[in-house]
């Protein structure tokens, strides 16, 4: 096994590709997955990347393309083709495929967004929908073929029913006539060699006239065909000869059709099983929670909260790692079990995934540099056999690296210079680093050597890294900081352990007071690095929360001015009704005087005056409810609780003021040199007129404030019935009051518990519209996907 292919195991790439292999549905796209290598150009990785990243979006609009049932169909169609028989098996197997490449054919058929590199795939399917057809007409399973596969078939079959019930009715006289019930062993017909016979005793045999087919274990029964069936029986037996016949007719006709149709069935079974291969790289990206890492030629690998893909997702703490550029060797120091071998594997691992086309576990903005080769020295390979050291076997692979490292190699080595004695180990990891260097290859190592800790402080290109340690628990942290080296912490993790305190104490005073100095320095600049990420974190969570409340003041000062547009509107809406009816009144007072006029001409002026009054009556009620609905002025709904120091203005009177106490509704305001005590609801909040240094805040729910935004989902795994209808109803809650229409409950699939007492409470919750399981993208049982009313 040359040095590649061993460090491909050593890095366990062949656990990531068993995992592709699991996404796949069909034999030839399992062994490409299993089969599959890094490619070595930026083209090839950005194609199968494409492919990848397609496949991603197609699932996330149509779910994945349906494959099942479909098997290899190469053997059975060259057999068609050199003149075979298939069987009813390969057929139906024939059929499946055919079903398949018609049904993934229409996977795009609604597609309404952009091209993709792969839908050539889907439209290169030919499928063949009278083959097809024409297998599913004929035969009903694997071992029987339909009555309606030929005109011949239906007519024999329909001949051997007539002679069986022939045959039955003879027999069955037979078994019932009182002249037989002491020669038959029982009243029953059955068949024996595809004849059909009836039991009858032994002492009978010569009593009872027809043919032996059969003896019972015991002797003492003889199935006997009667003389009066035989001759049925014969003809019987040649329909079912004549059955076969045409059986074997119909199959080795819809062979020679499958053979017709070889290069076009061969095709589209090559395509699904590449369509297969694609879909399952877009399915094991999900499954990982994976992303598309941008490829460059000779640049930075920079990956961002990366995760080893064979650890649990959920629980593996994301590193962010950097090589290339300014530096191209990284030398990561801290403790035992601190995380230094899982960050190299992760490297190594994720530049063979994106170089093999396959997504990353690592986050936005994540970067991959091309590399010719990915050498690694990694773990403890003793060998007994061949009699290697520790020391022996690692020193045997840095040979081999040394071999084929150069421009474009990326080479990960763990603890390197170990297993022998510390001075002379990092001496010689020194030098190994800085040949690996002059060669172009790029370097990652771990180490414990304080030598090779000062050796990248005083080296241009050369960078610490340190996995963490919290000296409060003394437990690692598994993350992974750049730019400070790391303590190996052994003191802290041996009295963790049970180390006497005496034998740490005396093992302290034997250290080298230069390199305890070294030590003492290192632990001062990770405590003041944790200080000042600490207060780097505490100032961006101010900053958020400066944003949310000011998106907050912005989006209630928004809902105000639609409130106030909303009234103008209304009273203008009135004013004009108003208006409208005072002038259809003043048309009918016209019309009624100018009739009194006519009558006054006829008869008298003596109701006109009273005309004249009545039209002056109705006039001045309108202008009164006009001028009414001029003059009035509601309040405006507040936007929050009133507080001491805000400027409002009472609807009625217009007045302005500033309020000095609240007392339940009552609300008392100073307005100039009064005091005036309103009700809330005869107030307006003047939001842009409040005193400078007051400041809005966010409505208060309990004890946290709510976010401007609200997320739209919420988690509740991990409790109990009673606590997840709980958090579900406040969140509900927070959902409403943001106007969210559909919101995703994630429970989890576990036994199914949890998931039906959400359920059963959002089919009774009057807030509710509906509430679903979700679909394959969504979670699918794991989550219920809720519609809220509006």
């Amino acid at each position: 096994m040359n040095m590649k292919e061993k460090s491909l195991s050593t890095l366990e790439y062949h656990k990531v590709l068993e995992l592709l292999a699991a996404e796949c549905q069909t034999e030839p796209a399992k062994a490409r997955a299993l089969a599959l290598r890094p490619f070595g150009t930026i083209p090839e990785c950005e194609r199968a990347q494409q492919q990848t990243a397609d496949a991603v979006y197609l699932m996330g609009l149509y779910g994945s393309p349906g494959l099942s049932g479909v098997k290899d169909v190469d053997d059975p169609v060259k057999r068609a083709e050199m003149g075979g028989t298939l069987n009813m098996p390969e057929l139906l197997r024939i059929m499946a495929l055919l079903r398949a490449a018609r049904s993934v054919r229409h996977y795009l058929e609604n597609q309404k967004g952009e091209k993709t590199s792969i839908d050539a795939y889907f439209s290169s399917l030919n499928g063949n929908k009278y083959l097809e057809d024409r297998i599913a007409e004929s035969i009903l399973n694997e071992e029987e073929m339909a009555d309606s596969a030929s005109s011949k078939l239906y007519d024999i079959r329909r001949q051997i029913r007539q002679s069986s019930s022939k045959i039955r009715d003879v027999l069955n006289r037979i078994v019932t006539s009182a002249s037989y019930a002491k020669m038959l062993q029982d009243s029953i017909v059955t068949q024996r060699g595809g004849r059909f016979v009836v039991p009858v005793k032994a002492e009978y045999k010569g009593s009872f006239g027809g043919l032996v087919h059969d003896v019972s274990s015991s002797g003492a029964t003889l199935f006997i065909e009667p003389t009066a069936v035989v001759e049925l029986n014969n003809t019987l037996r040649v329909l079912y000869a004549s059955e076969r016949d045409e059986i074997d007719r119909i199959l080795a006709e819809m062979s020679a059709e499958v053979a017709s149709f070889g290069p076009s069935i061969r095709g589209d079974y090559q395509t699904l099983c590449d369509i297969d291969y694609i879909f399952a790289c877009g399915r094991m990206a999900y499954r990982l929670k994976c992303l598309r890492p941008r490829l460059v030629e000779n640049g930075q690998t920079r990956l961002i909260r990366a995760r080893h893909p064979l650890l649990d997702q959920d629980r593996a703490v994301p590193i962010d790692f950097s090589i290339g550029g300014a530096s191209d060797t990284v030398i990561i120091t801290g403790p035992n079990t601190g995380g230094k071998t899982v960050s190299l594997k992760t490297l190594g691992l994720l530049t063979l995934m994106a170089q093999s086309g396959l997504q990353i576990p690592a986050g936005e903005g994540s970067q991959v540099a091309i590399c010719r080769a990915v050498l690694a020295d990694i773990g403890d390979e003793q060998s007994i056999e061949q009699s290697l050291s520790t020391f022996s076997s690692h020193m045997s692979n840095i040979v081999s690296i040394l071999e084929e490292a150069g421009e474009g190699t990326l080479v990960l080595m763990d603890e390197l210079g170990a297993g022998t004695d510390p001075v002379e180990g990092a001496a010689l990891a020194i030098a190994i680093i800085e040949r690996l260097r002059q060669m172009g290859a790029r370097v990652a190592a771990t180490t414990h050597y304080a030598e090779l800790k000062m050796y990248a402080l005083e080296t241009k290109g050369v960078e610490n890294a340190s996995c963490e340690f919290d000296v409060s628990t003394l437990m690692p942290t598994y993350r992974l900081i750049f730019g400070v080296p790391g303590k190996s912490n052994a003191f802290a993790i041996s009295e963790r352990l049970g180390i006497d305190r005496s034998i740490i104490e005396a093992a302290a005073s034997k250290v080298d007071s230069q390199n305890k100095q070294f030590e003492e320095v290192i632990a001062k600049l990770e405590e003041k690095r944790q200080a000042l990420e600490s207060r780097l974190a505490q100032a961006e969570k101010d900053m958020r929360e400066a944003r949310a409340i000011n998106e907050e003041a912005k989006r209630h000062r928004s809902d105000l001015e639609r409130e106030r547009e909303k009234f103008l509107m209304d009273a203008k809406l009135k004013a004009n009704e108003i208006l409208g009816q005072a002038r259809r009144t003043a048309d009918s007072v016209i019309d009624e005087a100018r009739e009194m006029r006519q009558k006054a001409k006829d008869g008298g002026d003596v109701n006109l005056a009273a005309a004249r009054a009545a039209f002056r009556g109705e006039l001045s009620k309108a202008e009164k409810e006009v001028a009414a609905q001029r003059n009035e002025k509601k309040a405006m709904p507040l936007p929050r609780d009133l507080r001491p120091g805000d400027v409002v203005e009472i609807a009625k009177t217009g007045t302005k003021g500033t309020v000095l106490e609240l007392s339940g509704d009552n609300v008392t305001i100073q307005a100039g040199i009064l005091k005036i005590t309103a009700k809330k609801k005869e107030l307006s909040l003047l939001e842009n007129e409040k005193a400078p240094e007051q400041k809005i805040k966010a409505q208060k729910r309990g004890s946290s404030e709510p976010a401007a935004t609200i997320s739209s989902s919420v988690d509740v795994r991990g409790m109990s019935a009673e606590e997840a209808i709980m958090e579900v109803d406040m969140f509900i809650d927070h959902a409403q009051r943001y106007h969210l229409e559909t919101v995703t409950i994630i429970h989890g699939k576990g036994t199914g518990v949890l998931r039906a007492a959400i359920q059963n409470q959002m089919k009774h919750d009057p807030r509710v519209k509906s509430c679903r399981s979700g679909v394959y993208g969504e979670g699918e049982t794991g989550v219920t996907v809720v519609t809220l009313r509006k």
